[in-house]
């Protein structure tokens, strides 16, 4: 979900707000230098993809090997096993359109609705072939992180990945400065691919706090793994942005807590932006759809460079 969401009644204004998964594309591009080529690639193919000029060559659904690295300080931040068991099952609802309130989504966009055909599994087997049940816990001295991929590391605190080809590697932790989460687009650094999110909004049950507690902060990041964009395009409120998906309303920067319906920007009357859509930066309980487009762009990522995960 958002980076760095906070509820309607949050004393920082929605201004202050950084983005992580942003701040994360943008370093990349000045410091990775295979990034940019990877990221034009990619995006080639999406815009193929979208308009239809090629389709998908996955079928039925993709099943997405996860592992969760648990790092924390003790206490609350030591997520349980069935935290992290919520989270799996709250991505599996979302991606598959089986979640109950995406009968919220209003009548003229229930047609643009997808079932991403996408399902997540908690790894059986680590890296070396031994049953695993798919969460590591480390201990950290680390008070919190940031965006910098230290958590991602046991060399600053953190925890090394798994291979990040074979597994979608989820980190929980304390995160600082109002983030929920980040995560890395396609196309960077084996070493820090994955997504990280705050413990906190992590899942279902445990720790989890309202109003970021129905998993969708992860729901969201993952999103970005699979190369989805903000649905504002992240040009603050110019309305001139893209996410580059045909079917999502232009809309002038994000939307926070839970918007009415319509709400119009960027001259999108009647029907406004699309605020329950998972790419935008609403309450948990406002955001519940995925659309065609959307899923477009997600095939075109599991066909290109994620698609050692169709063989997983």
């Amino acid at each position: 979900m958002p980076e760095n969401r906070q509820n309607a009644t949050s004393e920082r204004s929605p201004e202050s707000l950084l983005c992580g998964t942003m701040e994360v594309h943008r370093r990349l591009l000045t410091e990775h230098a295979p990034y940019a080529g990877a990221r034009a690639d990619l995006e080639n193919k999406a815009f193929a993809y979208e308009k239809g000029h090629e389709r998908t060559t996955r079928s039925g659904v993709t099943l997405i090997p996860v592992v969760v690295h648990v790092v924390h300080q003790n206490g609350a931040q030591n997520i349980d096993d069935a935290q992290v068991a919520s989270q799996i099952e709250a991505l599996n609802r979302d991606y598959r359109k089986t979640n109950a309130d995406v009968s919220g989504v209003p009548a003229v966009w229930q047609a643009r609705v997808a079932d991403c055909d996408i399902e997540f599994q908690l790894a059986t087997t680590d890296p070396s072939g031994a049953p695993t049940n798919g969460i590591t816990r480390t201990q950290t001295a680390t008070a919190s992180f940031g965006t910098d991929d230290a958590v991602k590391s046991t060399a600053t605190g953190g925890q090394d990945p798994w291979p990040t080809d074979r597994y979608l590697n989820l980190w929980s932790c304390e995160l600082g400065g109002g983030l929920l989460g980040y995560a890395q687009f396609p196309g960077g650094p084996a070493a820090t691919d994955g997504v990280v999110i705050l413990h906190s909004a992590f899942g279902t049950t445990g720790t989890a706090t309202a109003p970021f507690n129905l998993g969708r902060t992860a729901t969201h990041e993952v999103g970005h793994w699979l190369n989805l964009f903000h649905i504002w395009g992240d040009d603050g409120t110019a309305c001139n942005g893209t996410d580059f998906v045909a079917d999502t309303p232009n809309q002038g920067g994000p939307n926070f807590g839970k918007p009415n319906f319509p709400r119009v920007t960027c001259k999108n009357a009647p029907d406004g932006d699309m605020f329950m859509n998972y790419m935008d930066y609403v309450d948990d309980a406002a955001m519940f759809m995925f659309t065609e487009g959307q899923l477009a762009r997600m095939n075109a990522t599991l066909d290109g460079p994620r698609s050692s995960f169709l063989s997983a």
